[in-house]
C-alpha cells in the first residue's frame, strides 16, 4: 500500500455485494488510502470485507449510524473497533448517553474515532418540520455538533455548505468529515445538500466522503486524482 495516499478522501463503496467492491479498489490500487463501508455492504458482504482492506493497510470508516440503548451502541463500536476500522458514527439525535456510551467504548481501541452524525444530508428543513423540529438544517447541525463535543466525539458527519460553521464551532483538532461530495456535473446520488470536495476542504472539512464522482467514473483514478489535485 502506497503510503502517500490521500487519506482525506474517502471513496464509498456502496455496492450490493462484495465483488464489485473489491474490484473498484483493486482498479483504484495505490491512489486510494481509505473506503467508507455503509449498511448495505456491510450487510451483503459481513465483516470480512473490513479485515481484508484493514489488513492491506488502507483505513476503513463504518457508517453505521448506531442509533440504540447506549449498551447496544458501545457493543457495536467495540466490534468496529475489532475489525480495525479508523471511523465509525452514532447518531447524535440519539442524545448524550449514546454519545457517551459510543466514546466510552472506543477507549478500547485508540485508532478508532467516534464521529457523530449531524443531520443526514439527505433531509431538509421539511424533512426537520415533519419530525417536529422548527430549527433550519444549518441550525439542528450546530446545535447536536455542540452535544457530540460536549460528549467527547472526536467529530461530526454533516453536509459541505455546513463545515465552515463546524469548523468555527468546534476549533481546530476535531475531524469534520462531509458526505454529499460531488464533482461537477455529477449526480447527488440522494444528498440534498451536496457541494464539492474542494469547497468543503476550504471551508474547513478534515475529509469528504465521495461516492458516485469516482465509483461511476469512467477513469475512477483520474477523478479521485482530480479530487487530489484541487480541481
Amino acid at each position: 500500500m502506497n503510503n502517500a495516499a490521500d487519506h482525506r478522501t474517502i471513496v464509498a463503496l456502496d455496492f450490493a455485494d462484495r465483488t464489485e467492491a473489491e474490484a473498484l479498489v483493486a482498479r483504484l490500487g495505490d491512489a486510494c488510502g481509505s473506503y467508507k463501508i455503509g449498511l448495505e455492504l456491510l450487510t451483503a458482504a459481513g465483516p470480512g470485507l473490513v479485515r481484508e482492506l484493514v489488513g492491506q493497510g488502507r483505513e476503513v470508516f463504518l457508517d453505521l449510524k448506531l442509533f440504540e440503548i447506549p449498551n447496544s451502541v458501545a457493543g457495536a463500536v467495540r466490534a468496529a473497533g475489532a475489525l480495525g476500522a479508523s471511523m465509525v458514527t452514532v447518531h447524535s439525535m440519539g442524545g448524550t448517553g449514546i454519545m457517551a456510551a459510543a466514546v466510552g467504548a472506543a477507549r478500547e481501541f485508540p485508532r478508532l474515532k467516534v464521529l457523530a452524525l449531524t443531520v443526514v444530508t439527505s433531509m431538509t428543513g421539511g424533512d426537520l418540520a415533519d419530525i417536529g423540529i422548527a430549527a433550519s438544517t444549518d441550525e439542528q447541525v450546530l446545535r447536536l455538533a455542540r452535544l457530540a463535543a460536549e460528549a467527547g466525539c472526536d467529530g461530526v458527519t454533516a453536509a459541505p455548505g455546513e463545515a465552515g460553521a463546524l469548523r468555527a464551532l468546534l476549533g481546530p483538532e476535531r475531524l469534520i468529515v462531509t458526505p454529499g461530495v460531488t464533482l461537477p456535473g455529477g449526480e447527488s446520488g440522494g444528498h440534498a445538500r451536496a457541494g464539492t470536495p474542494w469547497a468543503a476542504f476550504a471551508a474547513g472539512a478534515s475529509h469528504v466522503v465521495v461516492g458516485r464522482s469516482v465509483t461511476r467514473a469512467a477513469d475512477p483514478v483520474a477523478a479521485l486524482r482530480r479530487i487530489a489535485a484541487g480541481g
